[in-house]
């Protein structure tokens, strides 16, 4: 699978129409419509939105529909219409089946309490909200087994291109990173004992599918990124530059979400929306009409991050 290389900057918004966008969704929404009309000197580049309702048990109806209200309220106008990857699936399977010819992917018949049974088996103790990293249980075959998922072969043949256990990639906010997947989450799924496709393959076909060069969005999905690196390079794609924004809290100090109440934005004040959104970004404060308020925020993320290819 290959769709070419980048040739000028395309960024990318990608909700989950679980609901109305929330505080900390506009914070990603604008960093990302920031960065896309910061390029080139403020020339700019293409602005794409993704509704990603793959997860049909929990998108919830008219949200879609909502989420674009509400964005074009604050200003925020994608170039060109939004796709849905409930419509995309076509492509995933496509990739999906490339990785079972090159013998990067296997079937699992192992569910949630299998995996910690057999980790408690082998003394692994998992840390509070971390990752079950899957052991490999199923990697030599199901030995009678129903299979339930396909999981990513994350050690490839030492004799494979990129087969080294650590991926290193740098995030243009927090530097450099690496992440050892096989030790820290193990063989990952790409589609789902339930039917739909895994998060990470869906992402990863999309971005090259719409020729994303830069992927800017909240830091509570960096850890996704190593993943996501590893299935770009089995399938031949090219490689997106990161950026990971600051997160909106709750009260709780957990990342604020649909999952622990977060309300939904209000836009009838869409100033008052994205003033506080850019205050999270570490951008000033703006009176007047929304389009210079987003205008001086431009100057101000070009200074700050200055993207280019």
């Amino acid at each position: 699978m290959s769709f070419g290389t980048f040739s000028s900057y395309v960024g990318r918004f990608a909700p989950s129409p679980t609901g109305p966008l929330h505080a900390g969704s506009l914070v990603a929404a604008l960093a990302s419509w920031l960065d896309a009309r910061a390029w080139n000197g403020g020339v700019g580049g293409r602005w794409l939105v993704r509704i990603e309702d793959l997860d049909t048990q929990r998108c919830q109806p008219g949200a879609a529909a909502k989420i674009m209200c509400q964005l074009q309220d604050c200003g925020l106008l994608p170039d060109e219409p939004p796709v849905f990857q409930s419509q995309r699936t076509h492509l995933y399977r496509q990739a999906l089946q490339e990785l079972v010819v090159t013998a990067r992917v296997y079937p699992c018949g192992c569910s949630r309490k299998d995996i910690d049974n057999e980790l408690e088996r082998l003394g692994r103790i998992r840390p509070r909200h971390g990752e079950l990293v899957y052991p490999g249980t199923c990697r030599q075959g199901l030995y009678g087994k129903p299979a339930l998922a396909w999981r990513f072969l994350v050690e490839a043949p030492s004799a494979m291109p990129y087969a080294e256990p650590t991926v290193h990639w740098i995030d243009r906010r927090l530097g450099p990173q690496a992440q050892d997947v096989a030790a820290e989450v193990g063989d990952f799924v790409v589609r789902r004992a339930d039917g739909p496709f895994a998060y990470q393959l869906a992402v990863v076909v999309d971005d090259a599918a719409q020729h994303v060069s830069h992927v800017v969005r909240g830091a509570d999905l960096c850890d996704n990124t190593a993943r996501q690196i590893l299935l770009q390079r089995a399938l031949d794609l090219p490689l997106p530059q990161y950026l990971h924004t600051r997160l909106v809290v709750a009260a709780s100090g957990e990342k604020l979400s649909k999952q622990n109440g977060a309300n939904a934005l209000d836009t009838r004040a869409p100033l008052l929306a994205l003033n506080a959104a850019a205050r999270v970004l570490g951008l000033q404060p703006q009176a007047g009409a929304i389009g210079d308020a987003l205008a001086t925020w431009v100057g101000a993320w070009r200074g700050i991050y200055n993207p280019l290819l």
